[in-house]
């Protein structure tokens, strides 16, 4: 269960990163684009922190799945972008692979 924790926080992390990134694309700026890549290398590091205890190939599925559902919601609620009902079918079913490969432990 730690490796879980340490992906989702690893994943909460590299949406922030996305965030900034967001940000840089509407306005370019060296600090911008430095702290984007400083935030990924972050949220990395929480990533090769599960693979201490978790297969690498769940590990890196479950991270990016992390970042996929995180970024979906902050995108809908923060920059109002619309999610369509197969994106958000998507969304379920990523939430689904991401309890078997828990369950499959």
């Amino acid at each position: 269960m730690t490796a879980l924790i340490w992906l989702l926080l690893g994943g909460a992390v590299l949406t922030l990163g996305d965030i900034v990134f967001k940000f840089w694309v509407e306005k370019p700026q060296l600090p911008l684009y430095i702290g984007g890549l400083g935030i990924y290398l972050v949220g990395l590091m929480f990533l090769v922190q599960s693979f201490k205890t978790e297969n690498i190939a769940v590990a890196t599925t479950i991270f990016v799945i992390a970042n996929i559902i995180i970024l979906a919601l902050v995108s809908w609620l923060y920059f109002n972008e619309k999610l369509t009902l197969l994106q958000m079918a998507g969304i379920a079913l990523a939430i689904l692979a991401v309890f078997l490969l828990e369950l499959g432990k």
